[in-house]
């Protein structure tokens, strides 16, 4: 199964034209960041903070600076 997703799909032609393969663009890591990278970076803050509430130990990255 690897082998065959590590294998190169044929070139898709359109009018004789060869189309360019899908790549990842700058615009679409950004967007990937802001969709999955900042929820996940939320909800970390979040539990940090709430750990420093309950138990009143610093335990956040932002305790060392």
């Amino acid at each position: 199964m690897l082998k065959r997703l590590r294998e190169r799909q044929r070139a898709q032609t359109v009018m004789g034209q060869r189309l360019h393969e899908p790549r990842l663009t700058l615009l679409a890591a950004f967007w990937g960041i802001v969709y999955f990278g900042l929820p996940v970076l939320g909800l970390g803050l979040m539990l940090d903070i709430l750990v420093q509430w309950v138990t009143g130990r610093c335990v956040g990255l932002w305790c060392w600076f």
